[in-house]
């Protein structure tokens, strides 16, 4: 049935895509259900795949991801496709991302899919069974019709949408963001840099040394046992103990932290040890971690600029995000001319040159009873 599915579904154009899953205790998301639907209207164009079913193989549905003739559309895909990434090695192609395409296209920043739904497609969803236990059996009827909803309305999105990209000639302006989500490392984790997920208040060397040898310990372990990180260690435990530098066991066993996970032998074995190794790790660069507070002035004017982002994209009708991050914004107002992509290709025309004018002088931002105007000076 799944083989027959697909080979009908791989004649059309596109086909839309969600699944559920579990994290909360592995590492790795379990898959418990993946939806599907091609671009008809009978009972026969939309399909729930069970990944638990025994015995069941979903190389023809893996298949039908690699079919480059074939559209894979997802709204906020970037979890689903880590899934798939991890199954077989591979991401599908050409993929299609609706919240991507939204946030160019008007609906504000990394909007949700029942916005969608309610603007565009004029429904309602039911989102009562958003949160249950997938990788229970039997689903429930109003599980079946939640899971069918995340693709069958999915469907007149990515129509409408694509229409306006094209009609606008903005498809370019997705591709970088399409090309992050297409991009492997976007979904493996270095865990020799996995320390820099972890908020830091210290910066002396040492202390950052026992940070990056116990975090690339735990996220090794995390990955080997299919584990959560924070099931083997906290961050805010991490932080206790690289402020305490145990030398011996004995040191973590009478230690105030409240963490079980402590009393595991082959964690306090590997916190110990990475103490010990982490002498051995070359120092950080000092400007890894020097941060100069901005001036009076270049607070100022990234206020100032945070009113032209917010002007310019209501102007074009693009979400701030896609435009302009905050970091964005301060290097701006620190640097000359920075090496950031709201300085390049069209978010060059819509905000980047503006925002170096009104660095310079050239241009100024003027309110009157017509509202927020921009005034060559």
């Amino acid at each position: 049935d799944l083989e027959a599915f697909c080979l009908k579904a791989s004649n059309y154009p596109y086909v839309t895509i969600d699944t559920e899953f579990m994290r909360d205790k592995t590492y790795y998301a379990k898959l418990c259900l993946i939806q599907i639907a091609y671009p008809e209207k009978d009972e026969n164009s939309y399909a729930l795949i069970d990944p638990l079913a025994e015995k069941i193989s979903l190389q023809p549905f893996f298949d039908l991801l690699a079919r480059e003739s074939v559209v894979k559309v997802f709204h906020s895909g970037r979890q689903d496709l880590e899934i798939f990434f991890n199954k077989t090695g591979v991401l599908p192609k050409p993929i299609f991302d609706t919240q991507v395409a939204a946030m160019v296209c008007g609906f504000g920043d990394q909007v949700a899919y029942e916005t969608l739904v309610n603007q565009i497609v004029e429904k309602r969803i039911d989102k009562s069974s958003r949160f249950t236990d997938w990788s229970k059996r039997p689903l429930t009827k109003k599980q079946v019709d939640y899971a069918l909803s995340d693709v069958t309305f999915l469907r007149t999105i990515y129509e409408k949408l694509n229409d306006e990209l094209v009609n606008s000639k903005r498809l370019s302006w997705v591709k970088e963001e399409l090309d992050i989500l297409n991009n492997p490392n976007t979904y493996t984790t270095d865990p020799d840099q996995s320390w820099k997920r972890i908020k830091l208040r210290r910066k002396d060397s040492d202390f950052v040394k026992i940070i990056k040898s116990i975090s690339s310990f735990r996220e090794n372990e995390a990955q080997k046992r299919d584990l959560p990180r924070g099931h083997i260690l906290k961050d805010e435990e991490l932080i206790q103990i690289a402020s305490q530098r145990p030398k011996k066991i004995d040191d973590l066993y009478n230690s105030r932290l409240p963490s079980k996970a402590l009393k595991t032998e082959w964690i306090a074995r590997g916190i110990i040890e990475c103490v010990k190794n982490s002498k051995l790790l070359p120092d950080e660069p000092l400007e890894e971690f020097q941060y100069i507070p901005l001036s009076a002035s270049q607070l100022a004017l990234v206020e100032l600029l945070k009113v032209l982002l917010k002007f310019n994209a209501s102007f074009h009708n693009v979400a701030t995000k896609l435009i302009a991050s905050s970091k964005d914004i301060e290097m701006i107002a620190r640097h000359e001319n920075p090496k950031i992509r709201a300085l390049e290709g069209w978010r060059f025309k819509i905000f980047g040159e503006d925002a170096l004018k009104l660095k310079n002088g050239e241009i100024s931002l003027t309110f009157n009873n017509d509202g927020l105007h921009l005034v060559t000076v």
